[in-house]
């Protein structure tokens, strides 16, 4: 199984993290949650806003093409890369991903916990 190497985020993840045999065909967004990486996800991953906003720095290539919805919501995305996704909708394949959680998201409605 391919592993996920979380880049450091000041709020998120200060340390960065690395998660070992993450399960192929499961969205990015729920490995990172299911090892406490508390990446937003303001919609509940079902691809309707911007807030689990992700930049694939390593392994892009080897994550499905994004859906039609994915790809006007990332237009809408702050810090929009060539290599953005919504970790809600790439689901992990064979090859190491290396993540990085951009530093602002566009939700304006964050609450604080």
């Amino acid at each position: 199984m391919p592993k996920i190497t979380v880049l450091p985020h000041p709020e998120v993840c200060p340390q960065g993290k690395v998660i070992e045999n993450a399960p192929t065909g499961e969205s990015i967004c729920r490995v990172l949650l299911d090892n406490h990486v508390e990446l937003e996800h303001a919609c509940e991953l079902s691809c309707a806003c911007t807030t689990c906003h992700v930049v694939v720095k390593e392994g892009f290539q080897s994550l499905a093409e994004a859906s039609d919805s994915e790809e006007d919501l990332l237009d809408r995305a702050w810090g929009l890369s060539t290599t953005s996704r919504l970790a809600c909708q790439a689901r992990v394949a064979n090859a190491d991903l290396t993540i990085e959680i951009p530093r602002y998201t566009i939700n304006h409605a964050k609450e604080n916990h």
